[in-house]
């Protein structure tokens, strides 16, 4: 009985690593139709952010369920909540993918994103990308390092989204308000985007240690500080 419910978990887990993998793959589509003014690839997210709610509404009934049958305590209940948390961000993530491939529908059939900004954003697009991966490898190896670096890898997206913002308010500017407003639109779907991915991995922190991240770091420094009897 017991082993069916620790397969129930583990399933929880392989649920959380396919939506990250889902979301991943949606932002990186995403991107290639806004900066190709892909009309059939922009469709394409739109329609399948379909299959990303529906895996979070599912995990969201099994949790749930599994909490009123099995009454899990300690350690299981924290994989059970924080599973829920982790479900939340990554459907955000798989909504954020969805409004950079409406942007692209939107302008299609020219593109959204100026030639001289097009490197920017494929940057962007890729370091979302990666840092999903990341986090959806955080969840399945549980491993607490990795989690840790996500807040600094996470720093070069926010660097390129003030680098987009820059040039928003050069007075050399031509492009129109407009496309300043797509401009300013996709760069805070990409910022956010990390910043989900980000939580997820300091929420499998949380799992495994039972600490917050900011407790966790302060209480390791202190014992790395702690005299050696």
């Amino acid at each position: 009985m017991r082993d069916a419910y620790h397969e129930e978990l583990d399933a929880i887990g392989d649920s959380l690593v396919e939506m990250a993998r889902l979301v991943g793959s949606a932002m990186g589509r995403a991107t290639t139709a806004l900066l190709d003014a892909d009309l059939a690839l922009a469709e394409g997210v739109i329609a399948a952010d379909e299959k990303v709610n529906e895996l979070h509404h599912d995990l969201e009934n099994r949790a749930i369920d599994l909490l009123a049958r099995q009454q899990p305590v300690a350690t299981d209940l924290r994989i059970v909540v924080t599973s829920l948390r982790m479900s939340a961000d990554l459907e955000r993530c798989g909504d954020l993918a969805r409004h950079v491939a409406k942007v692209a529908r939107m302008r299609y059939p020219d593109t959204a994103v100026p030639s001289d900004l097009h490197s920017t954003v494929l940057e962007m697009g890729q370091l979302a990308q990666r840092l999903v991966a990341k986090a959806g490898l955080v969840i399945a190896t549980k491993d607490v390092d990795k989690a840790l670096e996500m807040e600094q890898d996470d720093d070069a997206i926010d660097t390129l989204h003030r680098e987009l913002l820059s040039h928003l308010i050069d007075e050399r500017w031509h492009h129109g308000i407009e496309t300043a407003v797509d401009i300013t639109l996709v760069g805070r779907y990409y910022e956010r985007f990390a910043d989900h991915a980000v939580s997820v991995a300091k929420r499998v922190v949380y799992l495994v240690t039972g600490e917050h991240v900011a407790e966790f770091v302060a209480a390791t420094e202190a014992a790395e500080a702690a005299p050696v009897d």
